[in-house]
């Protein structure tokens, strides 16, 4: 079983993602990881996120032990890595990666913006979470407080909003839900109704 679980940045996604694969016994993916690991490799050569050659170099000989380093959840890797994940090169290093992952025996919950779409478009079930901008930037403005982070609400929300139109309208696999995804929209959900929905979403999808 495959499960693609797509939405835009501090959509809840990465959490819900976490908790079906465990739910279901599934392996779970973080494919946002990669880029930002991508991102990480690039900056530490010195080259330009925008340098293709170096980029696609780098998601080629990506080292997936290394998707736990602490610096992947800093703010800055985030807009790093949706420079990164615009280039054609770096998606398509990446692509094979991640429907080798999800093919391993018994399955596997993958979360990230093209899930549905282009990774994984034969999925069992795909997701689509969502939530207001104003309700995702207080989620991020929050959690970047508890980082010690000292950035301004305000400053969030036009980052949410910044990066919502990059991975929107980038030409290659660009952020939307499938024809078949089933929209969850978190905006007046806390983490546990979100979570009780999507698994009840889930559960009803496979049972047909």
């Amino acid at each position: 079983m495959i499960i693609a679980i797509d939405g835009p940045a501090a959509s809840g996604k990465g959490t819900l993602g976490k908790r079906i694969a465990q739910y279901f016994g599934l392996a779970h993916l973080d494919t946002g990881l990669l880029y930002r690991a991508v991102a990480r490799d690039v900056l530490v050569r010195g080259a330009a996120l925008e340098d293709e050659e170096v980029a696609v170099d780098c998601a080629r000989n990506l080292d997936p032990g290394t998707l736990d380093d602490p610096k992947l959840r800093e703010a800055g890797i985030g807009e790093a890595a949706s420079i990164v994940a615009r280039l054609p090169g770096v998606r398509a290093a990446l692509l094979t990666f991640q429907r080798e992952f999800a093919r391993r025996p018994p399955g596997a919950v993958l979360d990230g913006r093209d899930i549905g779409t282009v990774v994984c478009p034969d999925a069992t079930v795909k997701i689509y979470v969502t939530a207001e901008p104003e309700v995702r930037a207080r989620r991020r403005h929050l959690e970047r407080l508890s980082q010690g982070d000292n950035v301004s609400y305000e400053e969030v929300l036009a980052l949410i909003r910044e990066r919502d139109a990059r991975d929107a309208n980038r030409a290659n696999a660009p952020m939307r839900p499938a024809d078949d995804a089933i929209l969850l929209d978190t905006t007046n959900l806390d983490i546990e109704a979100a979570f009780d929905a999507a698994v009840g979403l889930i559960k009803r999808k496979i049972s047909q």
